[in-house]
């Protein structure tokens, strides 16, 4: 299996999908536990939620499961969220805080680093390399790292979560413009909840590659999964849901590729 796929595209938009994909080894799988196994933690359906919906955009995919090694985390290991509860760069137990290696089965420092390097590494060095493609031909590349996750999970959060979590690191991942683009679209939508920067800020992705003064812009989306699946097992996708909300989604991807393409970005017309 390789690290990553790439759909490579004419827009100055770039979809980032570092959680949807659900490859395990064998020599790692046979250590998990039946928690571990149930890859829970999935982005489910991500790639298909997103499909087509912006047509001319790159997509870079991880094909490995986050519980590989997460692609979202900072390779140093550094915490996005201090002092929360949150999982780490070689996770060891999941959303709920429950194991998922049989005891003694984690693996140690060695095997991380040997992790980060074979799955990691090659993922994010296929998206930079298709963030230095996009920006070199419009001058401007906006990173839109798609993600989604269960709608209520103490462990990391109180509550129930909006269906639209908006993360730009408190505006420091991109230009206003890009996140008020967002925004708006999700603000159209009706009977739907919408936050800016609540509990999910944006992952590592965004915080790496977000880059203002390089006109490079990254935006987090974290949406609640019951707007379009089933959040137990088997994790159905729900079309009736899905149709509701790719239309949101959509408007708000090409209300970031017209702002790429108008010039307000870079002063001058792509």
């Amino acid at each position: 299996m390789t690290p990553f796929s790439v759909t490579q595209g004419d827009s100055p938009v770039i979809l980032a999908q570092p959680h949807g994909g659900t490859f395990v080894p064998d020599e790692i799988k046979a250590r998990l536990n039946e928690t571990g196994r149930g890859l829970a933690d999935t982005d489910w359906h991500i790639t298909r939620l997103y499909d087509g919906l912006l047509p001319g955009a790159t997509v870079v995919a991880a094909n490995f499961h986050r519980y590989v090694i997460d692609a979202n985390r900072d390779p140093e290991g550094c915490s996005l969220y201090p002092g929360q509860n949150t999982t780490t760069l070689c996770p060891t137990t999941d959303f709920d805080g429950k194991p998922i290696y049989k005891p003694g089965e984690e693996p140690d420092a060695e095997e991380i680093e040997a992790r980060r390097i074979a799955w990691h590494k090659p993922y994010h060095k296929a998206l930079a390399e298709e963030v230095a493609r996009v920006h070199d031909k419009h001058g401007v590349a906006i990173v839109y790292d798609c993600h989604s996750i269960r709608s209520d999970i103490p462990f990391l959060f109180e509550g129930t979560l909006p269906v639209f979590n908006i993360g730009t690191n408190l505006g420091a991942t991109c230009d206003p413009r890009v996140e008020a683009a967002v925004a708006d679209a999700c603000a159209s939508a009706p009977d739907t909840d919408m936050v800016i920067n609540g509990r999910f800020k944006g992952g590592w992705t965004t915080r790496h590659y977000g880059c203002r003064p390089r006109n490079i812009h990254a935006i987090q989306m974290e949406l609640a999964q019951r707007a379009y699946m089933e959040e137990s097992p088997d994790w159905a996708y729900r079309p009736d849901r899905a149709d509701q909300v790719r239309p949101v989604l959509a408007k708000a991807l090409q209300a970031l590729e017209e702002l790429a393409l108008s010039g307000q970005l870079t002063g001058h017309k792509s």
